[in-house]
């Protein structure tokens, strides 16, 4: 009989961690959505007592999608993290309190500076507590694959008695190889199956040696129900297992592994192009599953082979995982029919009449534009109008520019609108792009430092849309601010100003 593995996604707080990935309220809520239809077992939504945003993501997330997911956030082993847990998911139909303390000698040691004994009564208090105002509580052993066998073991027993229904291993800093964390876990299993069969055994692998997906393989083999991934293997340092390569060699290896998720492969490609666009991390293009070359074949030899037989050179198709092998190029003559179709097909509502003949429009100016307008084409022409359409909030908008780009003095005049306000200002800079910053500073009246600027081209072709992705620093924060154009040079300005408004919507909650 097969084992059903539960998929915990944990990219809305271990993936946020990567620098520059800092997701706002409603990108993280559009990120939440994605999962649910991607169908996750357990969406982490964050870590509600690090910062009152984060709170108010957590509880928003529980409101939007913990209908149908199982929502949970992190705490360390104190009463203050798990009553804001607690406070920040109670909403949702089956909330779960995240409990993590080290057992590693050098997190006994180090990080606490406290004895094992110490250590372990404070585990096995925090999971008591947790109880009195949840019935499910995961505990995870931090640093577990450099933990003494023994006294993992016994805390692990300690507070499984103490009421812990999830215990999660993590090889928190990617320090473990696939046999020897296989043999771990399956040693653990064979305990906890002895103690307490009910009690879930679940792992969290990290990347530091680019095993996070093979540690999480092996101890799928050797016993674990749970798995903890990220979309797109975002995460802390090197990051996690990915979760679209872990999902994907069980499906394919399902008979080897003895196990099944229920994850909808069909939504990988568009959730981790989701991620991707809203975090500003773009997929390496050989990375498996779905890199942009996942499914490319190049090699006159391997093009034979597959127009012989797909099977000679592919174990699973692109349409496994919601990546088309025949992609539907559009014109300005494709028509309302073909443009919803394109739509759909990338999981967006249509529903709404009039949202949908607004997008047309703005499709049919892109389309006359572009003349063929492509996938990331209409992806960025959803996604930048809703975009655009719910953020209420945005204090500063583009309204016009001129930059004059020479070798002596690159000039940049702009125009901004905030509210009913109109401003204007030019600035002189070292390049096009330096001056338009500089404009932009003096006008918003903000210290700001530009820290990383990154084009990439969206599609195809000449008239291909470029996206900017930079990150800025105000007050020792760093903010990320992104967006697509046409004009590169306006996809600048637009990704600063968004910026600037990120660090102005961090103001006005302090």
């Amino acid at each position: 009989m097969k084992r059903k593995i539960m998929v915990f996604d944990t990219t809305l707080r271990d993936g946020e961690q990567v620098p520059g990935a800092k997701l706002n309220l409603h990108q993280k809520i559009e990120i939440a959505q994605q999962l649910k239809r991607l169908n996750v077992d357990i969406i982490e939504a964050g870590f509600p007592a690090s910062s009152a945003g984060d709170f108010q993501a957590v509880q928003e997330i529980a409101r939007s999608v913990g209908n149908s997911v199982s929502i949970t956030a992190l705490a360390r082993a104190v009463k203050s993290d798990i009553d804001a847990v607690y406070e920040s998911i109670k909403l949702a139909q089956n909330p779960l309190i995240h409990i993590v303390l080290g057992t590693s000698n050098i997190h006994v040691e180090k990080k606490f500076n406290r004895s094992k004994e110490s250590v372990l009564q404070m585990g096995i208090d925090a999971v008591k507590y947790a109880k009195t105002l949840l019935p499910q509580v995961q505990y995870s052993t931090e640093d577990a694959s450099r933990s003494d066998f023994e006294y993992l073991w016994e805390t692990i027993e300690a507070v499984v008695k103490a009421g812990a229904t999830i215990i999660n291993v993590p090889d928190t800093v990617g320090y473990a190889v696939p046999e020897e964390f296989g043999e771990l876990i399956r040693k653990i299993n064979e305990r906890l199956k002895n103690l307490d069969d009910r009690v879930i055994l679940s792992v969290h692998c990290h990347n530091d040696l680019g095993l996070a997906t093979a540690n999480t393989l092996s101890a799928i083999k050797n016993g674990a129900e749970k798995v903890e991934c990220t979309i797109n293997g975002l995460g802390e340092r090197a990051g996690n297992a990915s979760l679209e390569e872990v999902v994907m060699g069980l499906k394919v290896r399902e008979n080897y592994f003895n196990g099944y998720t229920n994850i909808n492969t069909a939504e990988l490609h568009r959730t981790s192009r989701l991620v991707s666009y809203l975090t500003g991390l773009d997929v390496q293009v050989n990375k498996a599953i779905t890199g942009e070359n996942a499914f490319a074949h190049s090699s006159g030899i391997h093009q034979d082979g597959l127009l012989k037989d797909k099977q000679v050179y592919e174990i699973m198709s692109p349409e496994e995982v919601g990546a088309d092998s025949m992609e539907l190029i559009l014109t300005a003559r494709s028509g309302r029919h073909a443009f919803k179709n394109a739509i759909e097909k990338m999981g967006f509502d249509t529903s709404d009449a009039k949202d949908f003949e607004e997008l047309f429009a703005e499709f049919l100016i892109l389309a006359d534009a572009k003349k063929e307008v492509y996938d990331h084409d209409v992806f960025y022409l959803v996604t930048n109008h809703r975009t655009v359409e719910q953020s209420s909030k945005q204090l500063y908008e583009l309204e016009s520019f001129q930059v004059v780009s020479n070798d002596l003095h690159p000039t940049a005049t702009i125009k901004l609108n905030k509210g009913s306000e109109s401003m204007k200002g030019s600035a002189v800079g070292d390049g096009p792009i330096d001056a338009l910053y500089s404009a932009i500073k003096t006008l918003v009246g903000l210290e700001i430092q530009l820290k990383d600027y990154k084009i990439n081209s969206l599609s195809r072709g000449m008239e291909a849309v470029g996206r900017v992705n930079i990150r800025v620093e105000h007050q020792g924060k760093i903010y990320s601010g992104r967006a697509m154009d046409m004009d590169i040079i306006k996809a600048s300005a637009n990704a600063f100003l968004n910026g600037v408004n990120g660090i102005l919507l961090d103001l006005a909650r302090d």
